[in-house]
């Protein structure tokens, strides 16, 4: 069931969201060569826990942690350790949520760690503009379909390759709520965006093909052939106006 929000409630989605955006900037700003991932993520649970917001992703179905960090070829759900100590050419996705006053913000972006290849670069921009197109389609009237044959329809013309086991979904009370969003698709098709719904929008990107498989923990998603993978999110309102994002500084 697709839930559609009020004014208040998109403004408290607006804070969620903001608070969202500002732990994860927090996070890029300690994406450093010798920096564990473990540490990174006690930095965004004690920003979010400062702000009189709870991580989203702590305890979810038992995740372990406040945020997934994910490193090269991990593609999402990256359980941040002690053990995982990150070097200089590495790319770094850090997804992370807050929840504030029963509802949640959610985002995610993909950081270089020191100078990375250009191999990696260009994957690392293909998949932020990818978010950026899809976005664009956030428009009343339009449809899921539009959004994710954005996302498709550039990356896939640069020669990268979409993950289609994961995608994009609705935001509000519940983290993850109708409708989904895949990162592929058909104009024209799908569930019809209507003004009132939240929904997030986060591209995962391949380097080289799209197949993947999940590692023995449970949650890490990593490439199956071992090339890079990027991922960027934001949690974006459907509005009479166009879309608007609400994972952004207030």
């Amino acid at each position: 069931m697709i839930v559609l929000k009020t004014s208040r409630e998109l403004s408290v989605m607006r804070k969620a969201g903001a608070i969202s955006q500002a732990a994860l900037r927090l996070a890029g700003e300690a994406v450093e060569p010798g920096v564990s991932t473990w540490e990174i993520d006690r930095l965004v649970k004690r920003y979010i826990q400062s702000m009189g917001a709870v991580p989203s992703f702590l305890g979810y179905d038992g995740y372990p942690a406040s945020t997934c960090i994910s490193v090269n070829h991990e593609v999402i759900h990256g359980i941040p350790k002690k053990s995982v100590i990150l070097k200089k050419g590495d790319i770094v996705s850090i997804d992370v949520g807050a929840c504030y006053e029963g509802f949640h913000g959610d985002n995610a972006w993909t950081f270089p760690c020191g100078e990375i290849s250009s191999e990696a670069q260009a994957l690392l921009d293909a998949t932020e503009q990818s978010l950026f197109k899809a976005i664009e389609m956030v428009r009343p009237g339009n449809r899921v379909g539009d959004v994710g044959h954005a996302v498709q329809e550039y990356v896939e013309a640069r020669g990268y390759s979409v993950v289609r086991e994961f995608c994009g979904h609705g935001v509000g009370a519940k983290m993850h709520e109708d409708p989904s969003v895949p990162n592929y698709g058909t104009p024209g098709r799908g569930v019809r965006l209507t003004a009132g719904m939240v929904i997030a929008i986060e591209p995962m990107i391949n380097l080289g093909r799209r197949d993947i498989e999940v590692k023995a923990d449970g949650w890490t998603v990593t490439t199956k052939d071992g090339s890079l993978s990027a991922h960027f999110e934001h949690t974006v309102a459907v509005t009479p106006k166009g879309p608007v994002i609400l994972t952004l500084p207030e």
